[in-house]
């Protein structure tokens, strides 16, 4: 057995150098901006090389001071031992720490200086070479919880920078260092392209499971993308070929197809059990066959669902993965399973499968993108992603591959938020007693914006100032006017009338936002001022009575007798019958001239038709004449 597993580690060796020719291989560094602000000795801006793990703020910044530990240097333990702590007080820059390359893993040095409160960790080279990628260990139990945990971004620097920044922390000076991602992922046109390299095997570790679990949080998010034409995702998967010397092998036969052209390792790096590495072969290309039926049917995305739905049902674990659990899942999709047949072609065949010919092509970088030989790889506009594997993270990367403002509204979810409202509302406007706030998270960071709350539009600077505009703004908050309640009456110095201001309302007096005064009519006489007349203030109101038995007439500010109000009730009753008749008369007097004119005009009609003919009738022939002829 451990012959067999050492034969495998050896093939397989030979089968990584064999990936690219190594007169062609080349690794790209993704680098940051890295630029300090003080002091003047050093300010200026460098590059700096982005950690493989963590989650760097793609798209967005991040100011910080710099510190250097007296002790643990190099951050290879845990720094509570030390009782050195990085966390910033409120209102502080955050905590970048610089520690010294070496005795351990980058990502270790990163997990203590987080859990000691640190926002970010730049590690110095210490020798004088080209900046290198800080890749994640090969992860085992032990280091796979602290990856996982990582949250904080961190990034390489050259030693003579290291060395700078730390005399100048060392010299008593204030060190403000800005972290800037903006331009870490181009943004050449209004769509971003971006390929995940992946593989179908299931059983490979921690890895493996982590790629599995990105491939199902993000299918929502990357579907959305692809349907709304914002982004062209492109599945793909390295394949490696088994060197001409061992094609007869049974290693190479095991582990490859099409005579030894198209290889991946063994499962179970056991070639006399489970799985071969043909097998992980040949699903790996009936992936790429699915997406490429899906995309001629217009819908790409489905490669997505399938990926998901053949790690559900068709796992190693359970001994199902197999073509006919696969044909069972393509079917389920309403692909066609005779064009994936077509697109696949003959595994046992002599010659070169176009498909995967085309994947070790495109494994050779081009442009400003490295080789690909990590997997997984994601590659958003042409440049490799560094960083945590994290729907949020990941999110974030293609959204800054998007110009400004015109990123769609998936990359402005909460999954990509940077939470920079937490931390005093953002230095944005905030109404604590209406629990609202101008503060919004993005991807880019924070912006400070008057919200829209049940379709009233704030208005303001978002900074200092937002006031509710428009119809409706009485309903939050009362328009931030006066308003009070006593005696089952409320008032509100509050109108929906168009006006921002707030006035009080009538009986009150004051500046409408903080306070309207009830205002005394009787003390100030401005009511109730007739001989007879007694008044009474109430909140918001006032009362006024008369003497006896007179009745107070509001409007002409006067008291007049009941017998008075009878009197004047019963004329206006006479005048108004009056009136109605005198109307009656006038219209019976208007019927009859009518009815009698007309009567008059059609008896003269009578009369002259019995003398002359008129225009209307016939003339009546003439006997007389007729006979003379």
């Amino acid at each position: 057995m451990k012959l067999q597993r050492s034969a495998a580690a050896l093939l397989l060796g030979f089968l990584v150098v064999s990936l690219i020719p190594s007169s062609m291989a080349r690794f790209v560094v993704e680098k940051n901006s890295l630029r300090v602000t003080s002091p003047d000795s050093i300010k200026g801006t460098h590059d700096s090389a982005i950690g493989n793990f963590g989650i760097p703020q793609y798209g967005g910044s991040m100011a910080g001071v710099v510190v250097y530990p007296k002790d643990n240097k190099k951050g290879c333990k845990v720094f509570d031992d030390f009782g050195i702590s990085f966390k910033a007080k409120p209102g502080a820059l955050p905590t970048f720490v610089v520690l010294d390359r070496g005795d351990c893993f980058f990502a270790l040095k990163v997990s203590n200086a987080q859990n000691a409160g640190a926002a970010a960790v730049l590690v110095a080279d210490d020798v004088e070479e080209a900046l290198i990628t800080m890749d994640s260990p090969e992860e085992d139990v032990s280091s796979a919880k602290y990856i996982e945990n990582i949250t904080i971004p961190s990034a390489l620097i050259e030693k003579r920078f290291g060395e700078a920044l730390k005399k100048a922390f060392n010299a008593g000076e204030m060190v403000n260092v800005n972290l800037d991602w903006r331009e870490a992922v181009p943004h050449p046109d209004d769509r971003v392209e971006y390929e995940l390299w992946t593989n179908s095997n299931d059983e490979c570790g921690v890895k493996c499971d982590m790629l599995m679990e990105f491939v199902k949080d993000f299918k929502g998010a990357a579907q959305i993308l692809e349907k709304g034409g914002y982004t062209q995702f492109t599945p793909h998967y390295i394949t490696w070929y088994c060197p001409l010397a061992f094609t007869l092998s049974k290693q190479c036969k095991s582990q490859c197809i099409n005579h030894g052209r198209y290889c991946a390792p063994d499962p179970e790096q056991d070639f006399s059990t489970g799985y071969e590495g043909k097998d992980v072969v040949l699903e790996n290309l009936r992936q790429l066959c699915v997406f490429r039926v899906a995309n001629e049917t217009k819908k790409p995305w489905v490669w997505w669902d399938y990926v998901t739905d053949f790690q559900i049902r068709c796992p190693m674990k359970e001994k199902k993965y197999k073509k006919d659990c696969a044909d069972a899942v393509i079917k389920s999709l309403g692909l066609e399973i005779k064009k994936i047949e077509k697109c696949m072609g003959d595994p046992n065949a002599d010659s070169e499968n176009p498909v995967l010919k085309e994947e070790q092509d495109a494994q050779v970088g081009k442009g400003t993108r490295g080789d690909v030989t990590i997997l997984p790889t994601l590659v958003v506009n042409n440049r490799q992603y560094r960083g945590k594997l994290d729907k949020g993270a990941v999110l974030r990367a293609i959204c800054a591959g998007f110009e400004e403002t015109t990123e769609p509204a998936v990359c402005l979810s909460s999954d990509v938020e940077t939470n920079e409202c937490l931390d005093n509302n953002g230095g944005c406007w905030q109404d604590k007693a209406a629990n609202l706030t101008a503060c919004k998270d993005t991807f880019r960071g924070r912006v400070c914006e008057c919200p829209l709350v049940d379709g009233v539009q704030f208005k303001g600077d978002g900074y200092t100032a937002c006031e509710a505009n428009g119809p409706g703004r009485c309903k939050i908050n009362n328009g931030d006017c006066w308003h009070d309640s006593k005696d089952g009456h409320t008032f509100s110095a509050c109108s929906d009338n168009g006006e921002v201001k707030c006035h009080c309302p009538p009986g009150f007096k004051g500046d409408g936002v903080k306070s309207c005064e009830d205002i005394d009519e009787c003390k100030e006489k401005k009511a109730c001022q007739c001989p007879e007349c007694s008044c009474q203030n109430s909140w918001g109101s006032y009362e006024c009575t008369c003497s006896g038995d007179l009745l107070y007439i509001r409007d002409h500010d006067t008291c007049i007798s009941k017998s008075a109000r009878e009197t004047k009730s019963a004329w206006a009753a006479v005048w108004v019958i009056l009136i109605g008749l005198a109307m009656a008369a006038g219209g019976a007097y208007l019927v009859y001239k009518y009815r009698l004119r007309s009567y008059m005009d059609s008896e003269i009609r009578a009369i002259m038709a019995q003398y002359m003919p008129l225009d209307s009738q016939a003339e009546v022939p003439n006997h007389v004449n007729d006979e003379r002829a």
